[in-house]
């Protein structure tokens, strides 16, 4: 059974910097991609960040791009995500997803996916 448990979320002000953990259970060996995805009140899932774990790409969104990196500790099988210069905009719940396809970025594309934990980001 996969299991994903994010941790590390908080309230920070604008500018600071947290980093979100996502520790990984069960058939970690067949996953091909990883990512972490955000969704504030009353809006869609997002993708933020997401990475490649055959390759080590890593990929971002536009809005993050500069300020955010994903990185993966395979010996922990644990996920990361380093947020720096933190925006109000970035207020969201922040849920880690894995997949086994080889497929998008989209939220969509992934089957597993953790409970969530929340960034907020005060100005």
């Amino acid at each position: 059974q996969v299991q994903l448990v994010e941790s590390g979320g908080g309230l920070v002000q604008a500018g600071g910097s947290l980093r979100l953990s996502c520790a990984a259970s069960g058939r970690t060996f067949s996953w091909f991609h990883m990512a972490w995805f955000r969704q504030a009140p009353g809006k869609e899932r997002e993708f933020a960040a997401g990475i490649n774990l055959r390759s080590g790409s890593t990929y971002y969104a536009d809005s993050v791009k500069g300020r955010f990196a994903i990185s993966r500790d395979n010996a922990k099988n644990t996920l990361y995500l380093q947020m720096n210069s933190l925006k109000p905009e970035d207020t969201s719940v922040y849920y880690c997803a894995a997949s086994v396809y080889s497929g998008g970025y989209s939220a969509g594309d992934f089957e597993s996916w953790g409970q969530g934990t929340q960034v907020t980001v005060s100005s």
